[in-house]
């Protein structure tokens, strides 16, 4: 090559420094994904299965308690009155003392809240016991999206944030065998029935996961002993350039939070996110059910095929959106296939090869906008407007969610059928992915890039 041919001695010189931090980003980032986010996972696996796997045991306790289907979704869905009431002082609350504390504190009082359920036996025993179950775990979703923001950057968080949400299907795909073949394994042991059994053993280990969180996880990056301390600088230098690229007029207080307008055309789309995923878990393992599976543990193993595709798409989509740093689109378009597959469900209901083909339209299609849904704020929100700002969507989300499963539970009750309720799912998805594309400002290529 010719000198004339080579790049100016300052030129070369700043691309080997550019490609050496590119190499220590990567090692970096990859590091803290190996260390966090299998345990993050972890909890939010064990959280959900206890949330939702009274959509197993309800397979034969509405029997045993003489419960109808509106009984129980009054009971699903007091749930989210609980979790709403606390969201928002749990997620401040953690800015505050931590992560490592905040889980202590949720872990333990909902691991304990979830054996209880063993042991109701009234009505008002099930709803007070699913109010203190939402209460116990509020916060812990926004608390850990929060918590990835004090280690990722916006340009690397949809990935972690989609392994995070991946937690949702994958607690389906290990919580509905689980469920099934504890129900029917333990049936009757000690004379008490599968579905006591069911709440006892997969509530208690949320509470020495609690204790061991406090011991593993660190609050911040600051001190953490694992990373070394070039690593550690290049975490906080990402930071910063990332709260230095917020758009100004964002705000960074919790008013500034509560005054975004994005964020109310925001909860739109977290309402369908909330009321669909609350629909896949609580009423897929009934929908099996009156497609024609009878034998619980079948009912479990059927239901993992939604969750199982939906792990899978949910990280490409999350990918696809960190590479092309557009978010709306990968929001929108999957709320649609989803809205799509609920609205066909019905037509399709005696068949089982058909109803799973769209229960399994439907979940990936929830589950796979989940990841760039929920890194939306942090391009118009930061600091304690961040913090707010998530918990604040996750509770209007939840709103929803407190009415949804009543709202279902009565129809079923009073038509017999799920259908309507179907219906009522897909169209929340639909007007989901409107409100979205019509209240959120895309980001500028510039930005993303």
């Amino acid at each position: 090559m010719s000198n004339a041919d080579s790049p100016p001695l300052g030129q070369a010189a700043g691309q080997s420094v550019a490609a050496d931090r590119a190499t220590l980003a990567d090692a970096t980032y990859r590091k803290i994904l190996w260390r966090i986010m299998p345990f993050l996972m972890l909890v939010y696996v064990v959280s959900f299965i206890d949330r939702s796997n009274v959509g197993f045991a309800k397979l034969h306790f509405l029997a045993d308690l003489n419960f109808t289907d509106a009984i129980y979704g009054i009971g699903a869905g007091i749930f989210y009155v609980g979790y709403i009431l606390f969201e928002v002082p749990s997620n401040l609350w953690l800015q505050k003392i931590g992560a490592r504390k905040t889980l202590l504190r949720i872990m333990v009082l909902w691991g304990l809240f979830c054996a209880a359920l063993a042991f109701m036996q009234t009505a008002t025993h099930f709803y007070l016991m699913r109010l203190l179950l939402g209460a116990a775990e509020a916060g812990l979703f926004p608390g850990m999206l929060l918590y990835l923001t004090y280690w990722v950057p916006l340009s690397r968080r949809a990935r972690f944030t989609a392994l995070f949400t991946a937690s949702i299907p994958l607690a389906g795909l290990i919580g509905g065998p689980l469920s099934g073949w504890l129900m029917h394994a333990f049936e009757g042991v000690a004379g008490m029935r599968g579905w006591q059994w069911l709440f006892i053993i997969e509530g208690l280990p949320a509470c020495v996961l609690g204790v061991v969180a406090y011991f593993y996880l660190n609050d911040k990056p600051d001190h953490c002993r694992w990373l070394t301390p070039e690593e550690r600088a290049l975490v906080t230098a990402d930071m910063q350039a990332d709260q230095a690229a917020k758009p100004k007029g964002g705000g960074h207080s919790f008013g500034d939070a509560l005054r975004n307008p994005q964020l109310y055309w925001l909860a739109g789309m977290g309402v369908a996110v909330l009321v669909g995923t609350g629909g896949v878990f609580f009423w897929l393992p009934t929908i099996i059910r009156k497609a024609g599976v009878h034998d619980i543990a079948t009912v479990g193993l059927l239901s993992a095929i939604p969750f199982a595709a939906a792990i899978v798409i949910q990280y490409l989509n999350a990918r696809h959106s960190d590479r092309t740093g557009e978010r709306r689109w990968h929001v929108a378009i999957p709320a649609i296939i989803a809205g799509i597959g609920w609205i066909a469900l019905p037509s399709v209901q005696n068949s089982i090869p058909l109803s799973l083909a769209m229960l399994t339209l439907v979940t990936a299609g929830t589950f796979s906008l989940t990841g760039p849904f929920w890194i939306l704020p942090a391009q118009f929100l930061s600091g304690t407007a961040l913090a707010a700002g998530i918990a604040l969507l996750s509770t209007l989300a939840g709103i929803g969610s407190v009415f949804s499963p009543m709202l279902v539970g009565w129809l079923s009750s009073t038509t017999g059928s799920l259908a309507t309720g179907q219906y009522y799912f897909g169209a929340w998805m639909l007007v989901g992915a409107f409100t979205l594309l019509l209240g959120v400002k895309p980001k500028p290529r510039t930005a993303a890039a």
